[in-house]
């Protein structure tokens, strides 16, 4: 048995998210749909982030076991033809120690949010970033996301739904820049809670547009509230971009 770890980049618009269900396309069942094709027995697939409806990756890590060993460059090139009337493509793949586990050996994960920051529409871009036409002050915005850069409950940045057994968590950054007519929120951590950054970025939005100071931050990630933080933001503008490992 041979454990192959695996780098995936995906467009998620038409995807139930990461994680295999029962009512719809999954990155998961699709991936491992293309092995059963190559290798005509089920194979399990264990992603790093069980990203959610819509949301995007460049550098998703998920790692296989295959009874028969299979040289990097054949798995890989098998794959991504098996995969080919879907938006998914296997980028590398590397055997590695029995040991790796995507999802439990992960030190850090470090995502991307985009929005788009201008009075026209997308239209290339169209379902890979948030239009936001109304003007944004990043400079505010990156000022108030220092105050959630740390060790904090984020009880107010937590879906309802979800299922962390702890809220507290350890952002190792959150920055904000513009890059022309995008504004682009990078921010990296261990782990993070389900649409916490998402509810980050659109806490930070009403920084932006001048609703909101960075003391009205500070109350609401004291409160450990969700009702009282921002909208959460589109799933289009977020991006998994990569994962670390020892």
């Amino acid at each position: 048995m041979t454990r192959y770890k695996l780098i995936i980049e995906y467009d998620g618009t038409l995807f139930v998210g990461w994680q295999r269900q029962q009512n719809g396309k999954s990155v998961q069942g699709e991936l491992e749909a293309a092995l059963f094709d190559l290798t005509k027995v089920k194979v399990q697939v264990h992603g790093a982030g069980r990203t959610d409806s819509g949301v995007h990756a460049e550098g998703q890590v998920a790692h296989c076991d295959i009874a028969r060993e299979i040289s990097t460059d054949t798995l890989r090139d098998a794959l991504n033809h098996f995969l080919r009337k879907v938006p998914i493509s296997v980028l590398s793949v590397e055997e590695v120690n029995g040991t790796f586990h995507a999802r439990f050996c992960a030190l850090k994960r470090h995502y991307l949010y985009r929005i788009l920051n201008r009075r026209p529409p997308p239209t290339l871009d169209k379902n890979r970033i948030w239009w936001t036409p109304s003007r944004l002050d990043e400079k505010a915005m990156h000022m108030a996301a220092q105050t959630l850069v740390g060790t904090h409950d984020f009880s107010s940045f937590r879906a309802t739904s979800c299922q962390a057994k702890s809220p507290i968590k350890t952002l190792d950054h959150l920055d904000v820049e513009r890059i022309g007519d995008e504004i682009r929120v990078t921010t990296s951590a261990k782990s993070f809670l389900q649409h916490q950054v998402r509810n980050l970025v659109g806490t930070l939005t009403m920084v932006g547009y001048g609703k909101w100071n960075l003391d009205d931050v500070r109350v609401v990630l004291n409160a450990q509230d969700r009702s009282l933080a921002g909208p959460t933001a589109p799933a289009s503008g977020l991006y998994l971009v990569q994962v670390d490992y020892p």
